[in-house]
C-alpha cells in the first residue's frame, strides 16, 4: 500500500480530486499540486542550472539566485510564445538542484516547473553523497520519500517525480542496482514516476528487470536518452510499456550527422510507424546555467522543438493531433503521480 493517502486526502479537500479517474491525475509542481490537466505543452527533460564541481563540494552558495533568476527569466518567457506551460525540471540532488530557486522562476513567470526527488550515478558516481555508501536501498528509498511527504530541506517544495542515472556499461554496478532500487521502493511509497539518465539499451532493460522484480509495470520508467539506444530496443521497451524519451534536440548539432533535427524526425516517426507514439516523450536537456562560469556560462534555450522538429514532423504528415500527443498528453501520462 502506498504511503500517500494522507497527500491525496489533502487534494480531496482542497477540491483538486474527484470520483472520476480522469480528475484524480495529479502534477506536484514546485508551488505545489495541479490537476494534471492543468499541464499544457509540457517538456519533460531540461534544466535550469547544474553544478559539476562534485557532490563533496557543490552547496548554495556557489551561485547567487538572483543572477540565475536574471538570465533564465528570458528563457522561459521565450518558450511562453510557444505556450509552453510546464517544464520539468531535472537537475537533482547535489547537482545543483534548488527547490527555492525553482519557486522564484516559477512565481515571476507563471510557468508551472517540477522538480524531483532521487541520486545521480552516472559518471562514476561523482555527484552521490559520501553516506550514500552506507545506506542500504530501504535507507536511501525513506530519504527520497521523506522529501515528497515533507518536502526538500525545508522549503515546503515536494518532487513531482524520480530522478536517478545510471552508468550506460552493459552491467549495472552494485551500486547502480541500490538506486534502481531504492527508487523501485520510493515509486510504490509514493506513485512519482522514475525517470533515469540512462542511455543504451543494456542498461536500460537491467533497470527494467529490477522493476519487473519488485512487481512494478514498466510504465512506470522513463528511459531517459533513449536516442542513445536502438530503435529495435526502443520499440521492445516501448512494448512493455516504458516511457521512451528522446531528450537532447539541440539545433547545433550539424546538419546531416547523427541527432540531428532529421534523425529525431526518424525516430519519432518509426516509433510512430510501430504503434508506439504515445509512449514517446520529447525535449531538449537544455539550458544548464553553471556555477563557476561568468555569467553561468553559455546557456542553451528551450526552442528548437517548436522552431525546427515540429516543422520536420509536420513535413513527414504528423497531425496536430499527433503533435498534441507528444507534448501535452503523452507527458501528462508520464508524470502524473499514481495513486
Amino acid at each position: 500500500m502506498r504511503n500517500i493517502s494522507r497527500i491525496f486526502l489533502g487534494l480531496a479537500l482542497t477540491g483538486l480530486l474527484s470520483c472520476s479517474p480522469e480528475s484524480e491525475q495529479i502534477i506536484m509542481t514546485v508551488l505545489g499540486p495541479i490537476p494534471a490537466s492543468a499541464m499544457g505543452i509540457t517538456l519533460s527533460h531540461e534544466h535550469i542550472l547544474v553544478d559539476f564541481i562534485g557532490a563533496d563540494s557543490t552547496a548554495y552558495h556557489r551561485w547567487e539566485k538572483q543572477e540565475v533568476v536574471n538570465k533564465v527569466i528570458p528563457y522561459l518567457e521565450e518558450i511562453q510564445e510557444y505556450q509552453v506551460s510546464t517544464l520539468m525540471e531535472c537537475t537533482p540532488a547535489y547537482l545543483g538542484r534548488d527547490p527555492w530557486l525553482l519557486k522564484t522562476l516559477s512565481k515571476n513567470t507563471g510557468m508551472h516547473l517540477v522538480t524531483n526527488t532521487g541520486y545521480y550515478g552516472a559518471h562514476d558516481n561523482l555527484f552521490i553523497p559520501a553516506k550514500f555508501y552506507e545506506l542500504t536501498a530501504e535507507e536511501l528509498s525513506r530519504i527520497w520519500v521523506d522529501e515528497f511527504e515533507n518536502g526538500i530541506e525545508g522549503s515546503g517544495v515536494k518532487p513531482g517525480f524520480i530522478k536517478i542515472a545510471v552508468n550506460g556499461d552493459e552491467s549495472l554496478s552494485k551500486e547502480h542496482v541500490k538506486i534502481i532500487t531504492a527508487a523501485a521502493l520510493t515509486h510504490q511509497q509514493t506513485g512519482l514516476v522514475i525517470a533515469s539518465h540512462t542511455g543504451p539499451d543494456g542498461p536500460a532493460f537491467e533497470q527494467i528487470s529490477v522493476l519487473q522484480s519488485h512487481g512494478l509495470n514498466p510504465s512506470c520508467f522513463i528511459w531517459v536518452h533513449a536516442q542513445l539506444g536502438s530503435l529495435e530496443g526502443n520499440i521492445r521497451a516501448a512494448k512493455m510499456g516504458t516511457w521512451i524519451s528522446l531528450d537532447n534536440l539541440n539545433l547545433d548539432q550539424q546538419q546531416g550527422s547523427k541527432y540531428d533535427v532529421a534523425w529525431y524526425a526518424d525516430r519519432i516517426q518509426d516509433l510512430k510507424e510501430a504503434g508506439f507514439l504515445n509512449r514517446v516523450l520529447i525535449s531538449h536537456d537544455a539550458g544548464w546555467y553553471k556555477p563557476g562560469e561568468e555569467n553561468g556560462g553559455s546557456f542553451r534555450g528551450f526552442t528548437g522543438i517548436f522552431t525546427a522538429l515540429v516543422p520536420a514532423l509536420r513535413e513527414v504528415g504528423f497531425s496536430q493531433e499527433d503533435i498534441n500527443l507528444l507534448l501535452e498528453i503523452n507527458p501528462r501520462n508520464a508524470f502524473s503521480i499514481r495513486n
